[in-house]
């Protein structure tokens, strides 16, 4: 390939790659290779992209270098570098409206550089021939930036009247900055009605919708219109929170967090975009904004009581510059006082050099808002609840502690603890610790730490009269402690079938370890004979510790059996013990909450687990805890009971985050428990972060598919479907990469949904074709009846005679596999489709025979929707006197459902009124004000 050939590829790649860091790389490639080739206009092509490239990604230095390059060249030779490229924002004249507002965004630019940047522009535009609208755009974003409202005002006024062109604002980009001028000179409404407008209308461009719905935010808020200022909020920033350029729309956000009693969301947006703050130097304004933000954000933290929370990353040396330096992390409190006293003098740069107090009066506002409060939750973050547990005291407490947290298996905190018990004079306690250490070394496979407390150990069990157990140690060393080098599982089943001299504690020793190799070997018949021999050579020890540990391998080895009814009755004998230590207590609630969740016992499961967390708090098991709290939430979550869930999926990402391990399988756990509580916006935001982090870590595809597929159903219950459709579409590509056919049919399913719900209804069936392709070959039952149902339904809704043979399959499925309620719903859809055929008494009669399956089913709600489906069909076909009876069945099934016993009690009235039975009618209406 040669260098030419190169760049064109690299030019056709640029303009199919989305703004961003990969199109960042192959611009500058571009203009580097046309530099090798010494050709200019090779070079033009490229700067002209980077120039636009730069602009979107907040690449202020490259943009302002690469914009002067291409004017030089422009105003020395026209015809070979001419103003405009045919390739969208490389535009000369485009670009040039971008340059007053850059240079004023820092004041390291005199109002004299602008000003006459400014007046170049309106001589190349009146040169070129072209409209004034981009200059007048221009030079009102200069006067509104520096404080010069009334200046500002004259200008917006004249836009207003001033001829659109090419070079005008697009209707997006126009209403939004329309509207961020009406809102911060106190004219809410018309702000709202443009980003409205604009919403409507379908308008978008670079860094829009993002940034109009960040600049009505707080009009939302004023005018009491608390839900759409949420809805806003978390669209904008869902859609801005990628691009470190959007500092202006992320500072709103963490204002409207912090006034609206979401602190704990604030302070977290605060940590993520902290670093942005050292991205662009030159983005001055940006920084003032975000400074301010954050020092109001951080008030707030402070004012709810949680001043002294550590704020993540502020301390990176990059921050030094805007805050200073620091010993240890700094705290919300410190670092509202830093980032105020920094945005005070970035405002008095400004101000200084545009001779205004613009920022000073900015800063004063923010500052004002502090003291307001607007009540919008937003379910995304919650400070964490402080443990209760508390230090023990002493040596011993330390030390029962230490026991404790290794009964549990918490290795990391057993040697924490242990680590602090200091000296014990008590040779058997000495003897005891570094077993309990040489343990937890040899679990986390730390082998070089347990080899060299092993002779510490022997020695003080001989100093403990232990000769036996002693000698035992010195021949088998780190095997008694679950090592599986060449020889010890043989060393120590030789040990065992010569162990009738050793005393009972050296046989329960032998016995337990190997009950644990063999499990781990999958043996678990022998394993569970040799639990029972350990815990009665414990028992004859005086050593009611390691018999429950003997107990409880043992119900593990019969849930590897599967016997585990049996387990379970082990683990409630153990838990009626009142002597049990604390990290007995916690392991032994732990494994049962596993068995009830097996057994369906979610609810018990989940408050098994939940009393375990409590148990590791106490003991500050910090390292256990987080998978416990998994645990718990997933349990809460399959038993349906989401709500329950999201805390405790929370609580445990905290501490997941707080060891440095990827928070990313805990956190997808956790979107999907917001959707199902109800929070499809946040739970969108959050899934989003994970997928990003999967693509990056290179997750599997199927690994990303599901979390895609995830992402985009809380795309659409937010009712952003353009990205839902967008992001169904990149998991039908992953599930194709994965070999998924059933499930890439599933999302192409969903796909057709959404462009059912919008009347596109062709498009739809083409892909629940497409979709039902993919599944038949496949053995995904579920997966072939959701498809070819949907297919069906498409069907009937266009009179296409097949539906019925889609239909007659799915129902064959249901059957075979005794889904009754299935049985009943691909029922109603034949029913409904034959209303579509003008088969009426066919289509009543399949429309009741699926009231009444449903109704078996226990589901009185869908037998009513058949039910009043078939009499609206016989009040269509003017049979009312038919029509009344069924109306008068959904009134009887209806008893607790408001919503549709009033529909059918409007709607029978109606149908009363037609046959003359006035009475009748006002009787039924009546039942509309219960």
């Amino acid at each position: 390939m040669t260098d030419r050939t190169r760049f064109e590829q690299l030019l056709d790649e640029i303009d199919r790659t989305p703004w961003g860091p990969a199109e960042q790389a192959l611009t500058a490639e571009a203009v580097a290779l046309a530099q090798e080739l010494g050709d200019e206009q090779l070079e033009y092509q490229a700067r002209m992209r980077q120039t636009a490239s730069a602009n979107m990604g907040g690449l202020t230095d490259v943009m302002l270098n690469s914009f002067a390059w291409c004017l030089a060249h422009h105003d020395a030779d026209p015809q070979r570098f001419p103003l405009d490229i045919d390739n969208g924002a490389a535009d000369l004249m485009w670009q040039f409206k971008w340059m007053a507002a850059t240079l004023r965004a820092s004041p390291a630019f005199s109002s004299e550089q602008i000003a006459g940047v400014l007046d170049d522009m309106e001589e190349h535009y009146r040169r070129a021939g072209i409209g004034l609208s981009g200059v007048l755009t221009a030079r009102f974003e200069d006067a509104w930036a520096s404080g010069r409202l009334d200046e500002a005002e004259q200008l917006r006024a004249r836009l207003e009247t001033t001829p659109r062109d090419d070079y005008s604002h697009c209707d997006a980009c126009g209403r939004s900055q329309a509207a961020g001028f009406f809102a911060v000179t106190d004219r809410d409404e018309r702000a709202i009605v443009l980003v409205e407008e604009m919403l409507d209308g379908g308008f978008s461009c670079g860094e829009e919708p993002e940034h109009a719905l960040s600049r009505v935010l707080l009009p939302y808020l004023r005018s009491g219109r608390l839900d759409d200022a949420r809805a806003a909020h978390l669209r904008s920033y869902r859609l801005a929170k990628d691009n470190p350029d959007n500092l202006g729309i992320i500072a709103n956000n963490i204002v409207f967090a912090a006034v609206t009693g979401n602190e704990a969301r604030a302070l977290s947006l605060v940590e993520r975009h902290l670093p942005w703050l050292a991205y662009d130097p030159l983005n001055v304004d940006g920084h003032f904004a975000v400074l301010s933000a954050i020092a109001l954000a951080l008030d707030r933290v402070a004012a709810v009581g949680h001043g002294d929370a550590a704020v993540r990353g502020a301390d990176a040396p990059a921050l030094e510059p805007f805050f200073g330096a620091t010993d240890g992390e700094w705290t919300a409190s410190d670092l509202a006082s830093a980032a105020f006293a920094a945005a005070e003098r970035i405002g008095a740069q400004f101000d200084a050099r545009d001779g205004s107090d613009w920022h000073a009066r900015r800063l004063a506002g923010m500052r004002t808002l502090a003291a307001q409060r607007w009540d919008v939750p937003v379910r995304s973050d919650a400070f964490a609840v402080e443990a209760p547990s508390s230090d023990p005291q002493d040596a011993d407490g330390w030390y029962d502690r230490a026991v404790a947290l290794a009964s549990y298996g918490s290795e990391r905190d057993a040697l924490a603890a242990a680590a602090r018990v200091g000296d014990l004079p008590d040779a058997a306690r000495r003897a005891r610790l570094l077993g309990l250490r040489i343990g937890a070394h040899a679990s986390l496979e730390d082998w070089t730490e347990a080899e060299a407390l092993l002779p510490v150990r022997v020695q003080a069990l001989r100093d403990a009269g232990w000769h036996e157990q002693a000698d035992l140690e010195a021949r088998r060393g780190l095997a008694l402690y679950g090592r599986a080098d060449v020889g010890d599982h043989a060393g120590l089943e030789q040990e065992w079938a010569d162990s009738a001299g050793l005393p009972a504690w050296s046989r329960g020793d032998i016995a337990l370890t190997l009950a644990a190799l063999r499990l781990r070997v999958d043996d678990p018949a022998g394993a569970a004979e040799l639990t029972e021999h350990a815990a009665v050579c414990f028992a004859e020890a005086g050593e009611p510790r390691l018999v429950v540990a003997s107990s409880m391998l043992r119900a593990m080895a019969c849930t590897a059996l599967g016997e585990t009814g049996q387990a379970h009755d082990l683990l409630e004998s153990l838990l009626a013990d009142d002597d049990l230590n604390p990290g007995q207590r916690a392991r032994l609630l732990e494994v049962r909450a596993r068995l009830h969740g097996g057994a369906g016992r979610l609810e018990q499961g989940a408050a098994d687990a939940d009393t375990a967390v409590g148990i590791l708090t106490q003991l500050g098991a910090t390292d256990a805890l987080p998978d416990v709290q998994i645990l718990a939430g997933a349990l809460w979550e399959d038993a349906g009971v989401p709500d329950r869930a999201v805390p405790r999926y929370r609580a445990g990402i905290r501490l997941i985050d707080g060891r440095g391990a990827d928070p990313s399988g805990a956190q997808f756990r956790l979107g999907r428990a917001m959707l199902a509580a109800g929070h499809a916006a946040e739970a969108a935001e959050l899934l989003a972060d994970v997928l990003q982090r999967e693509e990056q870590s290179g997750a599997s595809a199927a690994s990303r598919a599901m979390t895609a597929t995830v992402l985009a159903r809380a795309l659409a219950l937010a009712e952003e479907y353009g990205q839902a459709m967008g992001a169904y579409g990149y998991a039908a590509g992953l599930h194709a990469e994965a070999g998924e056919p059933a499930e890439r049919a599933l999302v192409l399913t969903e796909q057709a949904k959404i462009l059912a719900r919008f009347g596109e209804n062709s498009d739809a069936r083409d892909l629940l074709e497409q979709a039902a392709e993919l599944v038949r070959p496949t053995e995904a039952v579920g997966a072939i009846v959701e498809v070819l149902h949907n297919l069906g339904q498409a069907y009937g809704g266009e009179r296409d005679e097949r539906a019925f043979a889609l239909f007659d399959e799915v129902a064959a499925l249901a059957v075979e596999h005794e889904a009754d309620w299935l049985v009943a719903d691909v029922t109603d859809s034949r029913g409904r489709a034959l209303v579509e055929f003008d088969r009426l008494d066919e289509a009543v009669a399949a429309l009741l025979t699926a009231a009444d399956g449903f109704a078996a089913a226990g589901d009185a709600a869908s037998a009513g929707g058949s039910e009043l489906v078939a009499a609206r069909t016989l009040t269509d076909a003017g049979r009312l006197d038919d029509a009344v009876a069924l109306y008068r069945s959904v009134l009887d099934r209806a008893v607790g459902m408001p919503a549709m016993r009033q529909v059918a009690a409007l709607e029978l009235g109606d149908v009363l009124e037609k046959l003359g039975r006035t009475g009748d009618a006002a009787e039924v209406r009546g039942l509309l004000d219960e």
